[in-house]
């Protein structure tokens, strides 16, 4: 970008018509960081037009959902801006005002055919093995004649005249020069009867507007960017740079779908990742800033984010990969980072959370954040902080808690309640001094105890675990696994 260059603008515009797919959302995060790095304005614009599908609630769940990525817009809904109002269902005037000029121009021209010709004509197309589009059949009529009709109350549609001969020619940033042989494009509507614009015109008219100067979309838009560049062409104005994004695949190679899972951003969030693992993520999806690098905070993002990186090839949605990515999220994000979300969740889990103290949420996130793959896991895996395992690992049990080992266990008891602290070296030493004394290795000792003090086989190190949970818990929780074995009485429960 030079000095005499203008200054970068770009938008997200969305349809609120339901959530917030993940491919849409990488749509913004590309158009966000491209903003962000080159010193440009990232606009929020509803494309409403379609009133039939519209989603209050979907509108209002998408724009949570850039908020929770990050993906603050300066000018748009909420906040306004020099090109309000950004809700295309306001902005109906200056569409048929548009259309106007375009069949004044001999641009663009009136169609009367009903609803009832149309489905006639796609079915006899159909019969006929031939393509179903407009048959062009209003666009010679008289311009005296459609004012009559129009004067006479008369519905009708305005479409798009697209020139018989020659071709279109676009480039697209990504893949080069794009060419269309207009003869293949329709005649399709701008106007609709009701008044309100199509996709089409109300995007072309609102770009222009808001002085948009790169439309980054999904590629499957490219059959619609002959007929944009015909309309550009048509008003006079200069097109923006079109950079068309890669679709996204599922690891099978087909659509994302919620048939196939998660596919929705909402879904991710539900799930326990991060939003900035999935800022992260998805950035990488049809992009790398040229290294091996895949781990980068927002501010390296968009600090190295280049659309001259951008790889024209789907990219394909690796959901190991993402859970991998979040790992590494929890692993540098602290303890203060995560008690105000997984404090909420231990709440909704039955656990009081006036009953402990914030210093022991802070312990046990400690112990369980490195470990951790995604929210859920905190309480999944981490409920023995809060309440003492009736239920024990059943392919762990088999193992460790065999005849005879309530004796072994009752020795550790007897032992941890006459140590002189229960800090974690001291524990360590006793562990090792009794592992010597019975002639066993440590590990006969260790494994027998974290089943019995959490349930589980598995966990932070068991020292600094004792350590959290107290010595009255842990002697407690000793006693009373020693006397299920005793008793024949040990609950199982198999672990994810």
């Amino acid at each position: 970008m030079t000095s005499s260059a203008p200054r970068v603008r770009v938008r997200f515009a969305p349809s609120p018509t339901g959530y917030l797919h993940v491919g849409g959302a990488r749509t913004a995060i590309f158009n966000w960081l491209f903003a962000k790095h080159m010193g440009g304005d990232f606009l929020l614009r509803i494309e409403d037009t379609d009133q039939t599908r519209y989603d209050e609630k979907a509108l209002v769940e998408l724009m949570a959902d850039l908020k929770w990525l990050g993906l603050q817009w300066v000018e748009g809904p909420e906040v306004g801006g020099p090109h309000a109002p950004y809700f295309q269902s306001q902005r109906l005037p200056m569409y048929q005002a548009a259309a106007k000029t375009l069949v004044a121009g001999g641009h663009a021209y009136p169609c009367f055919c009903t609803t009832e010709r149309m489905d006639e004509l796609r079915e006899t197309q159909k019969r006929n093995n031939l393509p179903t589009c407009y048959d062009r059949r209003c666009r010679t009529l008289p311009p005296e004649t459609a004012q009559e009709r129009i004067a006479a109350g008369e519905k009708y549609t305005i479409r798009l005249k697209v020139p018989f001969q020659g071709n279109t020619v676009f480039k697209d940033f990504l893949r080069g020069t794009i060419d269309y042989q207009n003869r293949i494009l329709d005649d399709m509507v701008l106007l609709k009867t009701d008044g309100f614009p199509t996709y089409h015109l109300a995007n072309v008219v609102d770009d222009h507007d808001m002085r948009i100067t790169h439309v980054m979309r999904g590629d499957e838009w490219i059959p619609s960017t002959p007929r944009h560049v015909i309309m550009y062409n048509a008003f006079g104005w200069e097109p923006p740079t079109f950079v068309h994004l890669p679709v996204i695949l599922s690891p099978d190679g087909g659509k994302l779908s919620k048939r196939k899972g998660a596919a929705s951003v909402g879904d991710y969030r539900d799930l326990g990742y991060l939003p900035e693992t999935m800022v992260n993520f998805l950035s990488l999806l049809g992009w790398a800033p040229g290294d091996d690098q895949e781990f980068m905070e927002m501010d390296k993002l968009v600090e190295l984010f280049n659309i001259e990186k951008i790889n024209a090839k789907s990219a394909v949605f690796d959901e190991k990969k993402l859970e991998w990515l979040n790992g590494q999220y929890f692993l540098r994000r602290s303890v203060e980072y995560f008690l105000p979300l997984v404090k909420p969740m231990w709440a909704a889990a039955g656990i009081d959370p006036n009953a402990f103290s914030d210093d022991y949420f802070r312990t046990a996130i400690s112990l369980l954040k490195d470990r951790s793959k995604r929210l859920p896991d905190f309480v999944a895996y981490g409920m023995y902080f809060f309440r003492e395992p009736e239920t024990f690992d059943e392919k762990s049990s088999k193992k460790h808690f065999g005849p005879g080992s309530e004796k072994l266990l009752n020795t550790l008891r007897e032992a941890l309640e006459s140590a002189p602290d229960f800090e974690t070296g001291t524990l360590e030493t006793l562990y090792k001094a009794t592992a010597e004394s019975l002639g066993i290795k440590g590990g006969d000792l260790i494994h027998p105890t974290r089943l019995a003090v959490s349930g589980l086989p598995f966990g932070p190190g068991l020292f600094e675990l004792m350590h959290a949970l107290g010595r009255e818990a842990v002697v407690r929780r000793l006693r009373f696994a020693a006397d299920a074995i005793a008793n024949g009485q040990v609950r199982t429960a198999v672990t994810a």
